[in-house]
């Protein structure tokens, strides 16, 4: 082989090695997640049996860019009647056999799955929740839509609210019957706030807005007396 040919091959490896390490760098770089990360369900899920929840055609529009709410003024529109509340496997942790056991409450709907990281990162919060304005006027409803299907085990799922303190009610919502039909764009996790008169007035994705959430449940308690 002339030097020539082996001179072009060595540039050849230099330039692709240099090509090799800026990939890496820019991976790695990536953070891993955002402030108000969360898991997403692909946009066609791979459950398509015949039992698979209906199209969402009474989801709860979202905005683009949620405005930030202001802790002592908050501005909770009302978004009009939250979607219907569909049938579920079974309920935990609670008397209720219907979402309308909650009537005349502000409702925090909390769409999550125990396997999410991004859900367990609210945990601290939604336990701080309860135990703030838990009682006759407030109430979380926890419902549960498995990712993966270690997550539709009911005993798994009791098991790790137990373990975490998460005591509220909780809908095992394990055909994602409302996971769907609530949400054009499904998300783990989603907070939903629902008013006395069954109106939606405040929508969250993701973690993160703990603050606003907690101040949104304060001022649709006050609404009411």
């Amino acid at each position: 082989m002339d030097g020539r040919r082996v001179t072009a091959l060595v540039s050849l490896g230099l330039v692709g090695a240099v090509i090799v390490a800026l990939v890496a760098t820019s991976e790695s770089s990536e953070p891993e997640t955002q402030p108000s990360a969360a898991a997403a369900e692909p946009e066609a899920p791979a459950d398509t049996t015949s039992d698979a929840a209906p199209p969402t055609t009474d989801a709860v529009p979202v905005d683009s860019e949620p405005t930030p709410l202001d802790p002592d003024t908050p501005d909770l529109p009302n978004r009009g009647p939250h979607p219907e509340f569909r049938p579920v496997q079974e309920w935990i942790q609670t008397d209720a056999s219907s979402f309308d056991d909650f009537d005349d409450k502000v409702v925090a709907v909390q769409f999550w799955t125990f396997g999410c990281r991004n859900c367990q990162a609210t945990w601290p919060h939604m336990r701080d929740l309860y135990a703030k304005y838990g009682g006759d006027h407030f109430e979380i409803v926890g419902v549960h839509a498995p990712e993966f299907n270690f997550e539709r085990d009911v005993n798994a799922v009791a098991t790790a609210a137990e373990e975490n303190g998460l005591v509220w009610p909780i809908a095992i919502d394990n055909e994602k019957l409302n996971f769907r039909s609530w949400q054009e764009r499904r998300f783990w996790p989603r907070v939903f706030l629902i008013d006395r008169d069954g109106n939606v007035r405040y929508d969250h994705i993701g973690e993160g807005a703990y603050d606003e959430i907690d101040a949104a449940v304060g001022a649709l308690i006050a609404e009411g007396r």
